[in-house]
């Protein structure tokens, strides 16, 4: 994997094979940083960054100049190398160990995007949890953006606060915002 842009563009990130992620292709994370782009100034935002396995787009936040980046991940050896990671390139993401929904369920900070890559093979009332804890503990900033990454063959567009859904290769980002 690598950064996309901003200070660290090009440097190469490898993680340890031992880890069970799946990091977000570099196609569709240009793609998706894109849209961002012309939505955010990225030195003004918070992040929170759900289901982060390698730490792969917090590093590209960070490498654009978000400096509140929240990182959350329920497997140590994913923490640890996020931790390590972003001290190798000083990089301002906070790491938290949990499980995804008790993180969501207790917290109280508000953040502008929070961006979810929960596992592929969740079924539909797994990935529904996310935005129906987001949006009901409201955790999104005024006009703030949930994005969920997940597979091309999982339809989200029923749930409530979906806006739209952006397709790369197998990858897919659904949208969710408040109306």
């Amino acid at each position: 994997m690598r950064i996309i842009s901003g200070t660290y563009k090009g440097r190469r990130i490898t993680a340890p094979k031992k880890l069970p992620v799946r990091p977000t292709t570099d196609m569709a994370k240009e793609a998706l940083f894109n849209i961002l782009n012309n939505r955010y100034y990225f030195e003004d935002i918070s992040i929170l960054d759900l289901f982060s396995g390698t730490g792969n787009i917090s590093y590209e936040f960070a490498s654009r100049g978000t400096e509140n980046i929240v990182a959350v991940d329920a497997h140590f050896g994913c923490i640890k190398f996020i931790n390590e990671t972003a001290k190798s390139f000083e990089m301002p993401i906070n790491t938290i160990k949990s499980d995804v929904f008790k993180y969501l369920e207790k917290s109280k900070q508000k953040f502008d995007i929070i961006f979810a890559d929960p596992p592929y093979n969740f079924d539909l009332q797994e990935f529904s949890k996310i935005p129906e804890i987001v949006f009901q503990n409201e955790l999104l900033a005024d006009e703030g953006l949930l994005i969920v990454e997940h597979s091309k063959h999982t339809d989200l567009s029923q749930l409530a606060h979906f806006s739209e859904a952006k397709s790369y290769g197998g990858n897919m980002f659904s949208f969710f915002e408040t109306f």
